[in-house]
C-alpha cells in the first residue's frame, strides 16, 4: 500500500510561482513575435529618444490603435517597454531595442519569438501525434521556410565567410582558388548565394526538397547577378556527383534519412574533400543538458517540428536535440575518420563538425 507524502509547502509555492512566471512569459512571446512581424519594436525604435502614446505609435506604425494598445499593456507590465501614467507615453529603451529590432542584426531576439505562433497553429496536430506517433507533416508548416530564411540570413551575411568558412583550415584558399561544392538542405539558398559572391572563382551548387525554397534561391542569384551557383529540387540522402566541400546548416537533424544522407555526403567527396555541419550544440546526454540556456526551447522546437516532420515521412526522427556524441558516433559510422568540434564566438546554439574520411 502506498504511503502518502505530505509534500514540502515551501516547494511547491515556490514551483508554483515558476508556473505563473512560465505562463506569463510564454504569453509575452507571442507578443514579442507578433511586435517583431508588425514592425512595432523597429518604428518605436525609430521613435528615440522620444515616448509616444499609443495612438501616435499606431499611426507611425500604420496599424489599429486598439491593438496596439492592448500590445504595450503586455509590453509595459512585462518589463520590455517603460510606461509615463502621467503623460500616458511609452517608450522602448535602447538597452531593450538591442535585442528586439532588425537594426539589431543577428541580435534581434524578437525574430525567433515569432516561431512561437508559428509552431501554435500545430498544436492540435502535435497533441494528435504523441498518440498515434505519426508526426506532423512538413506542408502543416507554410511560413517555415521564410521564417528560417530570415533568421538566419544575416548570419549568413555577417559570419559565414568570415567566421565559419575559416574554422576549416585552408578552406578560404582553395574557395579563393576554386572548388565544387554543395550546400544540402539549403533552403531558400542564402548560404551558397553568399558564398558564391564572396568566391567567384569557386562553382557551388543548392540542394532542397522544396520547390518553392529552390525557386526563391533562384531568383536572389538571378537578382545578385551571380554565374557561379545553380540549386536544383533534390532529396540529400540520393547525393550524387563530386565535390571538395559539402555543407549543411541545422538540416541533418531534421531529415527523414540523416544516416543515408551522410553516407551519401562522405561518398560524394573528393579524397581531399571536407564536410562543414553546422548543428546544434547539445549534448546527446539529458542530463548533460540541465544547465544550457536554450534546451527547454530546444526540446519544444524538437517535438513541434524537427523530430515530427522526420517521423511523419516514416523517418528516423533525430530530433533537435540529437546531441554531439550521436552526430560524431553516426559520422563515424558514414565513414568520416576525422571529425573536430568548432565553435563560432558569441554564437552559444551552434557547433561546426569539420568532418574528413
Amino acid at each position: 500500500m502506498a504511503v502518502a507524502v505530505e509534500p514540502d509547502r515551501a516547494k511547491q509555492e515556490a514551483f508554483a510561482g515558476r508556473m505563473v512566471q512560465v505562463l506569463n512569459d510564454a504569453c509575452l512571446g507571442l507578443m514579442t513575435g507578433v511586435g517583431h512581424e508588425s514592425g512595432l519594436f523597429d518604428v518605436m525604435a525609430g521613435l528615440e529618444p522620444a515616448a509616444t502614446t499609443a495612438a501616435g505609435l499606431a499611426q507611425a506604425a500604420g496599424l489599429d490603435e486598439r491593438y496596439v494598445r492592448e500590445w504595450l499593456g503586455a509590453m509595459v507590465t512585462g518589463g520590455v517597454v517603460e510606461y509615463d501614467p502621467g503623460r500616458e507615453t511609452y517608450l522602448l529603451p535602447p538597452e531593450h531595442a538591442a535585442s528586439l529590432t532588425r537594426a539589431a542584426g543577428p541580435d534581434n531576439l524578437a525574430r525567433i519569438a515569432q516561431d512561437l505562433g508559428m509552431l501554435a497553429e500545430v498544436e492540435q496536430q502535435v497533441v494528435e501525434a504523441f498518440r498515434t506517433g505519426a508526426g506532423v507533416p512538413y506542408s502543416a508548416y507554410p511560413r517555415f521556410q521564410a521564417l528560417q530564411a530570415e533568421e538566419s540570413g544575416e548570419v549568413y551575411d555577417l559570419a559565414l565567410v568570415d567566421g565559419i568558412v575559416p574554422l576549416v583550415p585552408g578552406l578560404p584558399d582553395r574557395l579563393r582558388t576554386g572548388i565544387d561544392a554543395v550546400d544540402i538542405g539549403c533552403g531558400q539558398g542564402h548560404a551558397a548565394n553568399v558564398l558564391a559572391a564572396a568566391f567567384p572563382a569557386s562553382r557551388f551548387h543548392g540542394l532542397d526538397r522544396s520547390e518553392e525554397g529552390i525557386a526563391a534561391a533562384r531568383a536572389e542569384a538571378a537578382g545578385r547577378g551571380l554565374t557561379n551557383v545553380e540549386f536544383q529540387v533534390g532529396d540529400s540522402a540520393e547525393l550524387t556527383g563530386s565535390y571538395d566541400l559539402v555543407t549543411a546548416f541545422d538540416v541533418i537533424h531534421d531529415l527523414a534519412r540523416p544516416t543515408r544522407t551522410l553516407a551519401a555526403i562522405a561518398a560524394a567527396l573528393r579524397p581531399d574533400g571536407v564536410f562543414l555541419m553546422g548543428d546544434i550544440a547539445a549534448s546527446s546526454r539529458l542530463e548533460e543538458n540541465i544547465d544550457h540556456p536554450l534546451c527547454p526551447a530546444l526540446y519544444a522546437f524538437s517535438v513541434f517540428y524537427c523530430m515530427s516532420v522526420s517521423l511523419s515521412e516514416g523517418g528516423e526522427g533525430l530530433g533537435t536535440v540529437w546531441g554531439e556524441q550521436t552526430a560524431r558516433r553516426m559520422l563515424a559510422e558514414a565513414g568520416f575518420g576525422r571529425v573536430d568540434a568548432r565553435r563560432v564566438e558569441g554564437d552559444i546554439l551552434n557547433v561546426y563538425y569539420v568532418a574528413r574520411r
